[in-house]
Formats: structure tokens, sequence, C-alpha cells
């Protein structure tokens, strides 16, 4: 599912570590744990497990060897399935039950194998003891429905759905001056309530809902669909990306004539116009672009207050007038979220009537930033930047997200604590 896994052994002190990245064998010599000491696991069930590798490969058993080495060799998934067993006492001290039955040991720096009958103390002294952390993983729908098995997941996923975003939520976006809300969906939502495994049933349910709650705006109904969140560039090429959208684009159009079709921007570098060619062959659509002052530590983590409000009104905005034209498109703030436990779920629009004979923008954007230490009024001046300049998409900005874990990327938290009527 993602989830990254470091494994330290207690009695040499040292991290396990695919040599080379892959490819080769499996080592304990690593004093700090980075890639190539991370394993991503492919998660069987509650306790099994298959591990990747940095450059990709599949840990298992060297069967053209001795049948107990642990390599790194495998380009498919099915060469080995691990099983974590954890102390009951302490979670984050593990054995690693290897395929042949035994348990992973780590005999010396440069010798890791399978052949410990696990049956020791938790002692530092035990070879087949590994201290546990996690690094970093991917939180999502799929991640929750396969983590927790067919048995388990229905359950939780329809507690969910019916407690996490409910009716309330709606009245509260309205009462804010706040007028179309944004909710993904997984592609497997065609499939609801039978969709294809380790998904369940019910999010077709849970977005029915909202189109229910939306009778608190002033004309409910669907207004626009994106067809893609954030591709990244240059994993996803242009060609690919233009294909998808046309494609998709007619597929929309064959349902409904009048909503509009969001197109996001490719993250990564990029032409910013890029899809400004298809985009002005197709009536009525939206090229969604999303820019935060994060995710670039060499410019970012060491601006100040007012260096960040500067960045907005300079080059923000110049990056809005490049993707401005005369009689087409301004960006699209568009958000993400999802009705699912990324707890980045709701997004929130504002958008303007415009003749649809043009394609527009939209913009995304969170008033979060790295300054440290900064006031109730710092934040707010930041937000008043985003929003003066936001405000001048042609088509919508969105705010990641209704509820967030994180105060500043909660727009419910920042309008009830922080900037209370600077949304308005």
């Amino acid at each position: 599912d993602g989830t990254g896994l470091q494994f330290k052994s207690v009695k040499i002190g040292k991290y396990l570590c695919a040599e080379l990245g892959g490819g080769t064998i499996i080592v304990a010599n690593r004093t700090s744990a980075s890639g190539w000491e991370t394993f991503k696991v492919w998660r069987i069930n509650a306790t099994s497990f298959q591990f990747r590798v940095f450059n990709k490969q599949f840990a298992g058993l060297d069967a053209a060897g001795n049948g107990i080495d642990v390599v790194a060799v495998s380009n498919a998934p099915g060469s080995g399935t691990f099983e974590i067993i954890r102390k009951p006492d302490d979670l984050s001290r593990v054995r690693i039950k290897a395929p042949n039955g035994f348990f992973l040991q780590a005999k010396s720096e440069v010798l890791v194998t399978a052949d410990s009958k696990g049956d020791g103390a938790w002692g530092e002294d035990d070879p087949s003891v590994f201290e546990m952390t996690f690094s970093g993983g991917l939180p999502g729908e799929f991640q929750v429905t396969n983590g927790y098995g067919p048995e388990t997941a229905p359950q939780t996923m329809k507690e969910h759905w019916r407690t996490y975003i409910v009716e309330e939520d709606f009245k509260f976006i309205a009462s804010n001056g706040l007028n179309a809300v944004r909710i993904p969906v997984g592609w497997w939502i065609a499939s609801d309530p039978t969709p294809p495994k380790p998904h369940v049933g019910g999010s077709l349910q849970a977005l029915d809902n909202g189109f229910l709650w939306a009778q608190y705006a002033k004309s409910p109904s669907l207004y626009a669909v994106e067809l893609l969140n954030e591709p990244r560039s240059p994993g996803a090429t242009l060609e690919s990306v233009i294909k998808y959208y046309r494609d998709g684009y007619n597929a929309v159009r064959k349902h409904s004539s009048t909503a509009y079709v969001v197109m996001s921007n490719r993250l990564g570098p990029m032409d910013p116009k890029a899809l400004f060619p298809l985009a002005c062959g197709l009536q009525g659509t939206v090229i969604d672009v999303h820019y935060y002052n994060l995710f670039w530590p060499e410019v970012f983590d060491s601006m100040t207050v007012q260096q960040n409000i500067n960045f907005i009104n300079t080059d923000r905005s110049a990056q809005l007038n490049e993707v401005t034209t005369a009689n087409g498109p301004v960006g699209d703030t568009g958000l993400p979220a999802a009705l699912s436990s990324s707890d980045k779920d709701l997004a929130l629009c504002k958008y303007s009537e415009m003749d649809k004979s043009f394609f527009f923008n939209s913009w995304e954007w969170v008033a979060e930033w790295q300054v440290k230490d900064v006031t109730k009024e710092d934040y707010q001046r930041f937000a008043r930047a985003q929003l003066k300049l936001w405000g001048l998409a042609t088509f919508w900005w969105a705010y990641w997200s209704l509820r967030n874990v994180n105060n500043h990327w909660s727009l419910e938290w920042m309008i009830k604590k922080m900037v209370t009527s600077v949304f308005r």
C-alpha cells in the first residue's frame, strides 16, 4: 500500500538495506536510514506483505543459491511474502517470517538469512529481532480498504462516510458565502455497489448525499467534472495527458452538454499554457492550476511573512497573467478533496458565471507556509493577499480543504478560529 518500513537489527545496531538500491543482496550495515534502507510494503493481509526496494525489485529468498539468503532481484511481485510478527508489549520490535517458514536474522553486516526459528526472548542479542519504524505512506481509500481487509473495511468505510462530512457541514459552507463544493471520487465509483477489490461499496451513496445537501445553495446542480488531479511531469507525458483529457471530455459530453470539463495542469517541469490548444477547441473547458508557497524548499523555507505576501503579489500575479488571455482562460484554483480517509476531503469553490464558448481557469490554494512563530494577523494578511489574486480567476478558486488534521489546511478551522470574515 506504499507505506515505507525501515528495520534496524537490535544486535548489530544497523539498518537492513537493499545493496545498490536493489538487484542483489540485502545487507545490515547502514548506520542511518534513507531510500535504500526503506522497504515499501505491498499488503497481502493484516500481517503479511511483499517488500519492494528502492530500484523497484521485490525482496525474496535466493532460489538460485542456498535458498535462505535474502535478496531483492525479482521485478515482479509474488517472489516472497513476509509476515511481520510484533512483540505484544512493544509494537516497534518485530520479527520477520520468510516464505520458507523461518525468520530473518542479521548474522553479520553483509549476511541476512531466513533460517532462524524465532523462538528467542526478544533480547538485544537476538539477531532475528528488529526495530521497525515507519517512513511515510500513501493515505487514501485504497490503503484503508486494503489494510482493513474484506471483513472489516466495509463497516469502517460506512462509518466514515456516515460521520465525516454531514449535512450540517453543507449548511456551514453556504452560511459562509461559499457557493460550490468539490468532491473527488475514485474511478471505482462507476462499479458501485460492487467495485473491484480491495474497494468496498458505498461511495456512490456518499456522493449522492452531497447532491441532496446542495439544497443549501441557490442553484443546486452538477456544475463541473474534473477529469484528473495533478498528473505529474515528466512521468505523465503531455501527449498521454492530452489524449486522456480529449477522451474524458467526449465521455462527459455524452451525458451532459452543460457541465464544465476541468483539466488539471501537470505538476513539475511543464509549460503552463501547454493545454491551451486543446482547451481552445473544446467548449466549456477549464484549466486547473495549483500553486502553493510550499514544496520548494530553496525558495520558500527561508521567506519571511512579508516576502511570502510579496511573492503572491508579484510572482503569483505574473503566473496568473501568463495563463490568462483576453478572450479565454484564467486559472482555476480547484482543489482535490475526497470523501475518504485522507483527511483532505472537501474543496470549497467560488465560481463565476461565464460564457461557455470560452475556456477558463481555476486556482487551488491554502493559507499555509513555512514561516514560524507568526501571528493571527499575519495569517489574515497572507490569506487576504491570496484571495485578492485568486478572485481574478475566471472560473473559481478552491481551498484545500474543508476539514483537515492540520489546522491551516482546514478551511473550517480557519473560518472559526483564524480569519473569520476573510472568506466572505
